[in-house]
């Protein structure tokens, strides 16, 4: 190790207060060299490299033990740098979305990129504030939400991670209604159209799009009308979750209404956006069936009637049919030919309702265009939404 300096008082001659003083400093300490690894990150390799450095500087010592103070130092010294380099590398890891551990880094990363996680999960009424109600998650955030919302992550950091892999997810997500596809597909994720077409036309002055809904239960677009209780709880979630306001359902509002506010926050600036129904075309069918010898035809025809119903699963259920989709007779025989006891199925009549329009039980196909979408409600108190008349012959009576 360096020496301490040596100090010498030296007089010239006999006078006492002529003295100088001398110093004799020690050997100028080796130079720090540039050879330390920018990549030590631990305690043995600070203390390493540290004693590697003594040894190197000091070659006469041939001893070293853990008791000597220099040894103890450097022990010192390797672990406070080990705990910076820890700090170091967790402070560096909250910058980047892939490697933040604490809430409020994640969080923060996720705003940057459009993603308010937090914002979300008040809208939509999930964890942790799955307890309040609609009108209360339409309000902003406050601090004391924000804070709840970061412990209930460290409580749960799957949550987190799945956080991370959906923000940069959203950002690809098109939520604005740009283009004809975009308006079809915005407006089908709302709970109340079960289809959507969309096509611009020249107006005159400008283009307008139009686009043409089937609503929940083939609503009348502007018809007063009273939504069950689990219908409008998905219409209530889905406009809570993006912000959107939604009518009082005391003043019965129409579909339109309803549909407005979307349209208008998800269209683009200045571009005039039409709703308008579906054109309805009524079916008109004669069915001859074959019953199997072991079924009984009342039991077959409710399988029947349960299959080209309008009810979950029918061959007429709202929405199913996409508008403009010709009726082929192939479907209908494919349809009525899965139905337990049905041996085989004639079709003796196919056409739409009215005189004017040929019976296509020779072609098999109803040409439908447009904004046509076929209907066969075979409700005899509206004859006019289409029916069917079914002939059924064999199997047991009863």
């Amino acid at each position: 190790m360096a020496n301490d300096p040596t100090i010498a008082l030296l007089y010239a001659g006999q006078c006492p207060d002529c003295g100088r003083r001398q110093v004799d400093l020690p050997a100028t300490l080796p130079a720090v060299g540039d050879d330390f690894d920018w990549d030590q990150r631990d305690y043995d390799g600070f203390r390493l490299f540290m004693l590697q450095e003594l040894i190197a500087r000091f070659p006469e010592r041939k001893r070293w033990t853990p008791a000597d103070v220099e040894v103890t130092l450097v022990e010192v010294l390797a672990f406070a740098l080990d705990q910076l380099s820890d700090s170091l590398d967790r402070t560096t890891a909250e910058a980047y979305l892939e490697t933040a551990r604490r809430p409020e880094s994640l969080r923060r990363l996720l705003q940057l990129v459009g993603y308010d996680v937090a914002g979300l999960a008040k809208r939509r009424r999930l964890a942790p504030f799955a307890g309040i109600d609609a009108t209360a998650a339409m309000a902003p955030l406050t601090a004391e939400e924000v804070a709840r919302f970061d412990s209930w992550w460290l409580d749960h950091p799957e949550k987190m991670d799945q956080a991370r892999l959906d923000g940069p997810r959203a950002i690809h997500d098109q939520h604005r209604m740009v283009t004809l596809d975009d308006f079809e597909t915005r407006l089908e994720e709302h709970p109340l159209v079960l289809r959507a077409h969309a096509w611009d036309r020249w107006d005159g002055s400008w283009a307008t799009v139009h686009v043409a809904v089937i609503p929940w239960a083939r609503l009348d677009l502007d018809a007063a009308t009273d939504y069950n209780d689990e219908v409008w709880k998905e219409i209530v979630d889905f406009h809570a979750s993006r912000g959107l306001y939604w009518p009082d359902p005391a003043s019965h509002p129409s579909v339109r209404s309803v549909l407005y506010p979307y349209l208008e926050a998800y269209r683009m600036a200045a571009q005039e956006v039409v709703l308008e129904g579906a054109q309805e075309v009524g079916i008109l069918m004669t069915l001859s069936i074959q019953v199997d010898a072991d079924y009984f035809q009342s039991e077959v025809r409710h399988a029947i009637d349960r299959a080209l119903g309008t009810g979950p699963g029918g061959f007429f259920e709202p929405g199913r049919l996409r508008f403009g989709e010709d009726l082929l007779a192939s479907d209908i025989y494919q349809t009525l030919m899965a139905v337990d006891g049905v041996e085989n199925v004639c079709l003796n009549r196919f056409k739409r309702l009215g005189d004017r329009f040929q019976d296509q039980a020779a072609s098999g196909r109803i040409v439908l265009d447009g904004l046509e979408v076929g209907v066969c409600d075979n409700d005899q108190a509206h004859p006019e939404r289409g029916y069917y008349i079914l002939m059924l012959h064999g199997g047991r009576k009863g």
